[in-house]
């Protein structure tokens, strides 16, 4: 029961957005082509999350840290559900691109 309020919550360790990084994680960025288009983080990834489970070819390593980001955090934590589902190992909900670019130290 701790641990499922825990994780409601969000309770528990930061995560180092800069240290995956360093690790070679991917950032995927689930939000539209065209709001992709408005503005992005350098380097990262661009696969709508209504179309990720039929582009999951573009991220062939399982084991590869990933950080999903969108608008807001809503898509962002579907697409890490999907990736989850789906035997990805190291997943992690970046929230908004915008607030996401700022966690980098």
């Amino acid at each position: 029961m701790i641990e499922f309020i825990k994780r409601f919550l969000r309770i528990g360790p930061a995560v180092n957005y800069t240290e995956l990084l360093n690790q070679g994680a991917i950032i995927l960025d689930v939000r539209s082509t065209a709001e992709y288009a408005s503005g992005h983080l350098k380097g990262s990834l661009n696969i709508p999350v209504d179309a990720l489970a039929s582009n999951l070819d573009k991220l062939k390593n399982k084991n590869i840290p990933i950080i999903t980001c969108c608008a807001s955090g809503m898509r962002s934590a579907a697409a890490k559900s999907i990736l989850l589902n789906k035997g990805y190992s190291a997943v992690y909900n970046g929230g908004g691109w915008s607030v996401l670019k700022n966690k980098f130290q």
